[in-house]
């Protein structure tokens, strides 16, 4: 019997196999999957904002930088290798148009590149993305298949 284990924004969560990881409301932030299928187990965040800037006070789970640490941590906790870590994401959209090119606003797009540098820094390599665009997301990701299913609104469903 599996349970669905819901992710809220700004947060993380992490489970083993037979459950499944949820989140919705993805606009500009970023959903990330980190994963060991050996292992059955995996964490899932909804990371709102690029870096912390070194700023470590309230919710550190909103930011890409603080909360892939924090997730790490318990993954690892639960007997993860990290060797044998694989991520998927997605996200990361344009939700609002803005008159001229202002880097600052394309939120969306600095998460995604935010999420894609930590992994990197840990040697997690990126199998799967679904990111841009300018619409919403709701990703399920099963533990046990690593599969990250994605629901969009009028943009159908995709599995990666």
């Amino acid at each position: 019997m599996s349970n669905t284990i819901v992710v809220g924004m700004a947060d993380y969560k992490v489970g083993k196999a037979p459950d499944k990881l949820m989140t919705a409301g993805l606009g500009s932030c970023i959903g990330i999957c980190v994963y060991d299928t050996l292992a059955g187990a995996a964490g899932m965040a909804h990371i709102m904002l690029p870096s912390s800037n070194g700023n470590l006070q309230g919710n550190l789970a909103k930011y890409a930088d603080t909360c892939l640490e924090m997730m790490l941590e318990d993954l690892y906790k639960l007997g993860l290798r990290k060797t044998r870590l694989k991520a998927k994401m997605a996200g990361g959209a344009q939700m609002f148009s803005f008159k001229g090119k202002v880097p600052q606003l394309k939120i969306g797009e600095r998460n995604a590149e935010a999420v894609e540098r930590e992994l990197k820094k840990h040697g997690i390599p990126l199998l799967a993305a679904d990111v841009g665009g300018t619409f919403g997301r709701t990703i399920n990701f099963d533990i046990k298949s690593g599969e990250l299913h994605i629901r969009t609104i009028n943009h159908g469903e995709k599995v990666i």
